[in-house]
């Protein structure tokens, strides 16, 4: 597979930066809330998050497609900033002119996620523990209430119902994002006309609660992190390197992982040395990490992980009673050998949609990436993600 450079982005934090051609040019826009009550029901005054728009809105406003994005990515979905970004947006494969969904029928539409994974990024608007607290001048620490994957489609909501729209064609999202995209079709039956998963769930098994846990646990055990009250010192960046690191491997598939990282030789002079020097492949891992570590924030990252662990579809007591309400068309692309998302949970979603009588798609992505074959291998399916968006 040819790719040009390397970067951090999104649930891994890495990215293989494929050769893409941007026919669309963006512009970050921002959008504020004076005062939103979460679904916990604490409020947050002056929310701000980024959105941008790819498309024209027709007269009826009935054009709309919602892309929702991925633990470690923004709304940054498809097209560049300017002549000289290096890097188009994560589905500039699939968002554009003539591609999947396409942006000469399709008005197109991706919000930044509150508590961001990266509001150090000069492109992402979000509000989160690292804003500032009004009432007190100080930013929020963990006094920021618990938010949930439905906070984040309240939002989103909110920013729709803002431009006059009340309707979705379709909401599609990959992994976190296809939390969100199942929990709009859940939540707002009336809005959303179809739903696409992509490397998602309809809710969390405790094996993969346990997992996102021990991003949470690399965070926390870093003295820096200091019970979440950090900004006035040191950032606990060895915290968010580690769970960094730990996202990515999670997110890969070692048959990538095995043909890209260094090949180590045979009892390395540098591994016999001391305990405390880093081998080929820890060094190919870490090193990014620790390169993109300062655009992150540690307690955003906590946030996150703790919005994904009490994902429930439609936020009942079981999944069920969540999918219950759904009248969308939904279609699951899960990846086959994704080791983070497991196909199992789509496809148990997907049967009891089934079981209810509700129209249901299935297909798996294939690919060398695991869970990343929902970015880097979903061009595969760009003619059946035309097709659903297209059917009656």
């Amino acid at each position: 597979m040819k790719w040009l450079r390397t970067t951090f982005i999104s649930l891994t934090v890495l990215l293989i930066s494929l050769p893409l051609s941007a026919d669309q040019w963006v512009e970050k826009q921002s959008f504020t809330i004076d005062s939103y009550t979460t679904h916990g029901g604490e409020t947050i005054k002056d929310i701000k998050v980024g959105w941008e728009a790819y498309g024209k809105l027709n007269e009826a406003k009935d054009n709309v497609i919602l892309i929702t994005h991925f633990f470690s990515g923004n709304s940054h979905a498809a097209g560049k900033y300017s002549e000289d970004d290096p890097q188009a947006g994560y589905w500039d494969a699939i968002i554009g002119s003539g591609k999947a969904i396409d942006t000469d029928k399709y008005y197109v539409i991706s919000v930044d996620s509150l508590v961001n994974a990266y509001p150090n990024l000069p492109n992402v608007i979000t509000t989160g523990p690292a804003s500032i607290n009004p009432d007190t001048g100080k930013p929020y620490g963990l006094d920021f209430p618990v938010v949930t994957i439905r906070d984040f489609v309240n939002v989103q909501k909110a920013l729709l119902e803002d431009l006059g729209i009340n309707k979705l064609h379709a909401v599609i999202g990959a992994s976190m994002g296809s939390l969100q995209a199942i929990e709009w079709a859940a939540a707002y039956p009336d809005w959303v006309e179809r739903m696409v998963s992509v490397i998602g769930a309809g809710s969390l098994d405790a094996w993969t609660i346990m997992g996102l846990e021990q991003w949470a646990q690399a965070i926390k055990l870093d003295p820096n992190w200091n019970g979440g009250n950090y900004y006035d010192g040191d950032a606990p960046l060895e915290g968010v390197t580690l769970a960094q690191a730990m996202i990515t491997q999670g997110a890969m598939h070692p048959e990538y992982i095995n043909q890209a990282v260094p090949k180590q030789e045979t009892l390395p002079a540098k591994g016999l040395e001391s305990v405390t020097t880093e081998l080929p492949a820890v060094e190919w891992l870490f090193g990014a990490s620790r390169a993109r570590a300062p655009l992150a924030d540690a307690n955003h990252i906590l946030y996150l992980v703790r919005a994904n662990q009490l994902f429930v579809a439609g936020h009942q007591n079981t999944l069920k009673d969540g999918l219950k309400n759904i009248s969308a068309k939904t279609l699951f692309l899960p990846s086959s050998n994704d080791l983070l998302l497991m196909p199992y949970m789509a496809e148990n979603t997907a049967e009891q949609l089934r079981e209810m009588g509700k129209e249901v798609q299935y297909e798996e992505i294939s690919g060398p990436w695991g869970h990343l074959n929902g970015l880097f291998s979903i061009q595969q399916k760009a003619g059946l993600l035309s097709e659903f968006l297209t059917k009656e």
